[in-house]
């Protein structure tokens, strides 16, 4: 009987107050995508550094089967070849602080896991990954000092100061994160301002159910729960919606768009986030949704509806 009461309390409430229940799914909705692309802002720079970018300042590429630059005119990088580079980065001590030795099979693995969103993956072969000598400099500036020395030599592919390629980017990725935290903190003011609002116009408009629930005895808690299930409900609706347009964006503009069209373009050095980035987030949001809802009612209530 009171859960039956509490249902009917809770509906009754959302049909009096339409607009300002719709107003207050819009408003978490739109603070909740900005959050959501934030923090997706923050993971796809984490996937797009990949695991070598906080390590190393220069990546020496060895020659494959499918190489054809000159210095690759006879095929793959021979052990003599190799050896030979690993003695020449030796002798670059202490400009060259550390040397990470990555096998064509490592490099296929991590490129697998890096690329997992992208439909590339199934189309590249394993043999056509390059090995590496990846080089971390005491002076990360002195990368002309290494590309000078290899760049060219018998066995080498290329010479390429990958954290020089990609910092640009990574700014631009940054700055759209804060960005959109920024607007969602904005956006997060408003829909507490609302929620407020639509708590006091409910509160009052129901003051005549309130004093006979009042007068049969009924806690407090029983007479602020459904004001806090409406709130709640509202922005949980909300937190799904943003859910929704962040799946779209990056279904249909990211996994689709920008892997189809700048995974070949950008040499192999960017990879992009994928909708399993946004189930990622997603408990996150929906969380913050239900404690914001939660709070601002509880504290809302406290002041405009005493018991």
């Amino acid at each position: 009987m009171r859960l039956q009461f509490m249902l009917s309390e809770i509906f009754g409430g959302v049909r009096r107050n339409k607009s300002m229940v719709i107003s207050v799914i819009l408003v978490s909705m739109v603070s909740l995508f900005f959050l959501g692309s934030g923090l997706l802002a923050q993971r796809q720079v984490d996937t797009a550094k990949g695991y070598w970018y906080d390590k190393i300042q220069v990546s020496i590429f060895l020659c494959t089967k499918q190489s054809d630059t000159p210095s690759c005119a006879t095929g793959a990088v021979t052990d003599g070849q190799r050896e030979q580079l690993r003695s020449e980065l030796t002798d670059l001590e202490p400009l060259v602080k550390k040397v990470y030795h990555e096998t064509s099979a490592q490099a296929y693995d991590r490129f697998k896991e890096q690329f997992r969103n992208s439909p590339i993956v199934d189309s590249v072969p394993k043999d056509s990954i390059n090995e590496s000598f990846r080089v971390q400099l005491s002076d990360p500036t002195k990368y002309d000092v290494v590309a000078s020395s290899f760049q060219g030599a018998p066995g080498v592919e290329s010479v390429e100061d990958q954290r020089g390629l990609l910092d640009k980017f990574f700014a631009f990725l940054n700055m759209l994160s804060l960005s959109a935290v920024a607007l969602a903190a904005v956006m997060v003011v408003c829909s507490i301002l609302l929620i407020v609002t639509t708590i006091r116009q409910t509160a009052f408009s129901r003051r005549r159910e309130t004093k006979i629930m009042r007068l049969v005895g009924a806690s407090a808690f029983v007479i602020h729960l459904p004001f806090i299930i409406e709130t709640m409900l509202a922005t949980v609706l909300g937190a799904a919606l943003s859910v929704g347009l962040l799946w779209t964006m990056v279904h249909y503009g990211i996994s689709g768009f920008l892997t189809d069209n700048l995974s070949g373009a950008s040499g192999g050095l960017l990879s992009f986030i994928g909708v399993a980035d946004v189930w990622a987030i997603a408990p996150w949001l929906f969380g913050g949704a239900v404690v914001l809802a939660a709070m601002t009612s509880w504290l809302t209530l406290r002041r405009y509806l005493r018991v």
